[in-house]
């Protein structure tokens, strides 16, 4: 039913669109440019409701306080065949599978977003849903990590899933664990868990010192194995492929858990990782650069954000982002949102750290662009999210008056098991369910979907997965992005300034 990348923070970058392209129709633009400044988008809600869409894709046996009330436990015996418990975690998407390496890189989004964020998500009174939300995941990861140098990558087989329209409640499609382990490597899996790890340990440092510290333990275990046997989790299980495949390799992964895990402890060997290994693993680009300076190294680095920075603004001479004409960044078809959501978040921070270290611009290879700029252009992502584009279509479920019915999900599209538990079948649910043209009978609140195409046209309709399809990696992002616009409102409200002008 869908085919997905392997997910990374960084957008592709492609060619820019023919210049009859960039000029349809300015009149068009212009109506949309005007009538969002007259748009109010209350970010303490978004973000509330982003928070309580992952209630909605939890797997196990819920709790007492579950709020997605039309969710009830399942999955309850996931690992039992393989001897481990593996109760718990994370659907990822539309369907019943826990796939592993998009799980961790939504716990790592969602901690970073909390690190940066977290007294804003606090003021907005979200905090404690916030680390439930996180909590509920990396139980899940140590519980999967069964061994110094074995991880449980995988439960339940994307073939068999796809062919049955189930609740997860009423699964009947295989539940077999896949792991990756010395004879079976999975790098960039295990780097991904070890980063998400490392990242939570910091978010619970203050509130939960023991979790914090079994956190980091397996974080720190989890990054000697996927570094001392290198490998491509999706060569080792093979069931990922078409779903999940490792496109850019495991040398990511691995980097971007040293970089954590040096946040995390503050010790050099993480930091010297980085750098050591940045040309090898394909980080810099000059073969006669492997000796330089450390200094030098991390400006090469530095270069390679400003690049991205500078492309998602339109200010570089060849590499940019493509647009909708409606304003959206555009790199493809396919729920073209997680890099929209994971491009506002990256310029969120970016534009926070140039205001932070006083810096005043970015050179970019069309001129500069200011850290109000950058933040602008975040925010007017997230505003085209909610509702300011031409179809004013908000692609938050649940947000506003104008947002997708018929999201590509199973559990959403059927009606409740708390309301109706009787069976349904593998293929009933498809006779019963996925062809009506009635809205789905349970809202998926706070889910990000798929989106628009590249002309800003969406078309709700529940087979069309590439658009109305939505994810976890989706919405993680937004959390700190909707804590950030919140905190500035707030501000505004109360010392009466202009938005964008405050830090």
């Amino acid at each position: 039913m869908k085919h997905k990348k392997k997910q990374g923070i960084v957008l592709e970058l492609e060619a820019p669109m023919f210049l009859h392209q960039w000029l349809i129709p300015l009149l068009s633009f212009f109506a949309i440019t005007s009538s969002s400044h007259s748009l109010h988008f209350d970010y303490g809600q978004a973000l509330s409701k982003s928070l309580l869409y992952f209630e909605s894709q939890r797997s196990g046996h819920l709790p007492h306080n579950q709020r997605a009330t039309w969710r009830h436990h399942s999955a309850l015996n996931d690992g039992l065949e393989q001897g481990v418990d593996l109760v718990g975690g994370y659907y990822d998407a539309g369907d019943n599978v826990k796939f592993g390496l998009p799980m961790a890189f939504t716990m790592t989004m969602l901690s970073w977003g909390v690190i940066e964020y977290g007294k804003q998500i606090e003021e907005a009174g979200e905090y404690t849903h916030a680390l439930e939300a996180i909590k509920w995941g990396t139980d899940y990861f140590v519980k999967a990590h069964t061994h110094p140098n074995v991880l449980w990558a995988e439960v339940g087989d994307g073939y068999t899933d796809h062919y049955c329209w189930q609740r997860p409640e009423d699964m009947t499609t295989s539940r077999k664990a896949y792991k990756v382990d010395e004879s079976r490597p999975g790098s960039d899996v295990a780097g991904e868990t070890a980063a998400a790890m490392a990242a939570a340990s910091i978010v619970f440092r203050g509130t939960n010192p023991h979790y914090s510290h079994l956190l980091l333990h397996h974080a720190q275990q989890l990054f000697v194995f996927g570094d001392k046997y290198r490998g491509k989790y999706d060569e080792s299980i093979k069931e990922v492929k078409g779903y999940y495949t490792s496109v850019s390799g495991y040398m990511d992964e691995l980097l971007w858990a040293a970089l954590w895990l040096y946040k995390a402890t503050n010790e050099e060997n993480y930091l010297e990782y980085v750098l050591e290994n940045a040309y090898a693993f394909g980080g810099l680009l000059n073969e006669e650069r492997h000796k330089i300076k450390q200094k030098h190294m991390l400006e090469e680095y530095r270069s390679k954000a400003d690049h991205y920075i500078c492309a998602c603004l339109n200010k570089n001479n060849m590499t940019n982002v493509r647009r909708t004409p409606g304003g959206l960044l555009y790199t493809r078809q396919w729920n073209n949102m997680q890099y929209v959501s994971n491009a506002a978040f990256l310029l969120t921070i970016f534009s926070d750290h140039l205001m932070a270290t006083n810096q005043t611009a970015l050179d970019c290879s069309k001129g500069q662009v200011g850290p109000q700029e950058i933040f602008s252009f975040a925010k007017s992502q997230i505003d085209y999210i909610l509702g300011s584009n031409p179809t004013a279509v908000s692609y938050l479920v649940g947000y506003g008056q104008s947002y997708s019915k018929k999201v590509h999900h199973r559990g959403a599209s059927i009606e409740s098991y708390k309301r109706e538990k009787g069976f349904i079948g593998c293929m009933q649910g498809y006779d019963n369910w996925y062809g009506l043209h009635d809205d789905n009978p349970n809202v998926l609140v706070g889910a990000l979907v798929g989106g628009p195409d590249s002309d800003d046209q969406f078309r709700d309709e529940r087979w069309n997965f590439m658009q109305t399809e939505a994810c976890t990696y989706n919405t993680a992002p937004l959390v700190g992005v909707f804590a950030k616009l919140n905190g500035l409102e707030v501000d505004q409200d109360s010392l009466d300034q202009p938005l964008i002008s405050s830090s």
